[in-house]
């Protein structure tokens, strides 16, 4: 019997436990998963094939609980927050492990290529959504107009993990699908992208400045902010003539606009430290931004954002709360208390639904005419719990589980992202399977 290590039993976990626990019995397999929470290892094991699954609660920075769970595993997937992957991977060097994570690759795993390779291991990152699919999907489309000997001149990639239009009954036209933290620190390092031969740096004050927007069949306009640095990937992607190339980060166009606003108001700051016990959330955004106590809050916001005093953007941040004399529940840092009280505001109902959406816009060059190609994917959840955020994160890293434990593909040694032919075709195969597939326009 083979042994699979999954360490993480939050959000994105529900859907890849599941799969896994689904072919167990028919894959002889047993599914240990480890999390400091036994409630969330409890529910996320409560599924067909439980039989299969080993709960182990432990605190995954303690290498005498960690590292013989790692020593048992035919296979490790980490699911934890990106900083702990490092941790899982010196485990999994040592005790000759493959490893799967969705994270992107960090600095310490990549100076580890060498002694993965040297020691016949893969550990495949990038390995979910976005990074993951985007990277196999793009990779299949860029391969297949490369082999007709076109010339790819831009690549534009977006997603967003969404709110379904149905469960949409708030202005901000968002709730939470994923980590919250991620959403309160998104665009803090700024982007990098290419535009007309250029390199193009956004810094975190103008990142959610004026969105510009895509059409998406039937869900009409969504506004896009740069991901991070794309320049990184250009290689990887192999684009030589490439003059645009930028992955980007799908929100509803409102959306930008109320959360410009709450940055330019400071209230993204993880170093400060405002809360004394006393604070109300009207005392916080005044603190913050030197607003006169007797002033109407409205109208100074207003003031400061250059806003008419009706704007949307005004209600928005009204709905949230900030403008209450209510004390403020927890936290120490602005973004400590930001993120506690959208999670109160942002929560999803136990039978909403996310939407997940993703689209790739490819130019080329094929005997001197010029084409665009359009491909898209639109993924609803079945619930919170079975989210499309969790199951579009879970289900490539289950897949290429199965498809290594069962020598089905020739695993590439080394650490890598899923941009390869042996590793892509036949993972998107089974995705497509399962219900993840993309359509396809050219013009």
């Amino acid at each position: 019997m083979q042994t699979i290590l999954v360490a993480g039993a939050g959000k994105s976990a529900t859907y890849l436990i599941r799969y896994l626990l689904s072919v167990a019995h028919r894959c002889k397999w047993k599914v240990i998963v480890a999390d400091e929470s036994a409630e969330a290892i409890a529910e996320k094991i409560d599924v067909p094939g439980k039989s299969f699954a080993e709960a182990a609660p432990i605190d995954i920075t303690d290498a005498k609980q960690r590292e013989p769970l790692v020593k048992r595993a035919d296979l490790v997937i980490s699911l934890m927050p990106p900083h702990l992957h490092i941790h899982l991977a010196h485990d999994c060097l040592k005790h000759k492990k493959n490893l799967i994570t969705s994270s992107y690759i960090s600095p310490e795993m990549r100076a580890m290529d060498k002694e993965v390779k040297d020691a016949g291991l893969m550990f495949m990152c990038e390995m979910g959504l976005d990074p993951g699919i985007d990277h196999m999907t793009a990779s299949q489309i860029i391969h297949s107009i490369q082999r007709v000997a076109a010339s790819i001149t831009s690549f534009k990639s977006y997603c967003g993990g969404l709110i379904a239009p149905e469960s949409d009954d708030n202005p901000w036209h968002y709730k939470f699908s994923w980590n919250p933290r991620n959403i309160v620190n998104a665009g803090k390092d700024g982007a990098k992208y290419l535009l007309n031969g250029k390199h193009v740096e956004v810094r975190y004050d103008k990142m959610f400045d004026n969105n510009k927007k895509i059409k998406v069949d039937d869900l009409g306009a969504l506004a896009y902010y740069p991901n991070r640095d794309s320049l990184s990937y250009l290689d990887a992607y192999d684009v030589p003539e490439v003059k645009n190339f930028m992955r980007a980060t799908l929100r509803h166009p409102q959306f930008c606009k109320g959360w410009n606003a709450v940055v330019h108001l400071g209230l993204t700051e993880d170093k400060d430290n405002v809360n004394d016990g006393q604070l109300t959330y009207a005392g916080w955004l005044k603190q913050k931004n030197g607003f006169k106590k007797d002033a109407s809050l409205a109208e100074s916001v207003a003031k400061k954002l250059n806003l008419a005093s009706d704007d949307k953007v005004i209600s928005m941040l009204q709905w949230l709360g900030l403008f209450d004399d209510k004390l403020v529940d927890s936290g120490r840092s602005s973004a400590d208390i930001l993120l506690n009280l959208l999670l109160e505001k942002w929560q999803m109902k136990p039978q909403e639904k996310d939407m997940v959406v993703m689209q790739h816009e490819i130019e080329y060059l094929h005997k001197g005419r010029k084409i665009k190609m359009t491909s898209t994917m639109v993924q609803k959840g079945e619930d919170r719990e079975f989210s499309a955020m969790a199951k579009t994160v879970g289900m490539p890293m289950g897949i290429l589980a199965k498809m290594v434990l069962s020598k089905k593909i020739s695993t590439p040694k080394g650490v890598h992202i899923p941009n390869m032919p042996s590793v892509y075709r036949p993972l998107l195969t089974e995705l497509n399977h399962h219900g993840i597939s993309f359509t396809e326009e050219v013009e």
